[in-house]
């Protein structure tokens, strides 16, 4: 149920204001936090890439190497954190999840706010950008 609020969110911040041009939010988030290691076409050639001791993975062909099925689960541990990933360093370094909550505290506080479902929402976004980027 938590998750299913959180892809909601997620949605509802997606939309578009009357007459506004659609916000992509998965490609946001992936250009703010990837596309620097992972590159701006997710193949692992981001600026940065050359300066890691490790190789930065082809995110393109996460389904490729997982049998075909898109590993949801798995990049969602990734990314938030609870996987550990020698190339983004020691667990002193940010990690997403940990910066995606601290990004989270509500603008106002005069309604109800769960910083955990929008820490969700910007990782299901991004999840599904990583999706659409997959060779085909």
């Amino acid at each position: 149920k938590t998750m299913a609020v959180a892809l909601a969110a997620c949605l509802i911040s997606a939309m578009p204001a009357s007459g506004a041009e659609k916000i992509d939010v998965g490609k946001r988030e992936y250009v703010q936090s990837c596309a620097t290691c992972h590159g701006l076409d997710g193949k692992g050639k981001g600026s940065f890439a050359q300066a890691l001791e490790l190789s930065v993975n082809d995110l393109t062909t996460l389904s490729k190497r997982n049998g075909g099925v898109f590993p949801v689960s798995r990049v969602y541990e990734v990314i938030d954190g609870r996987e550990e990933v020698k190339a983004h360093g020691t667990r002193e370094m940010p990690i997403w999840g940990k910066h995606y909550a601290v990004g989270a505290s509500p603008r106002y506080d005069d309604y109800a706010y769960n910083p955990e479902a929008a820490v969700r929402g910007r990782i299901l976004a991004l999840i599904d950008y990583l999706y659409r980027l997959q060779a085909r």
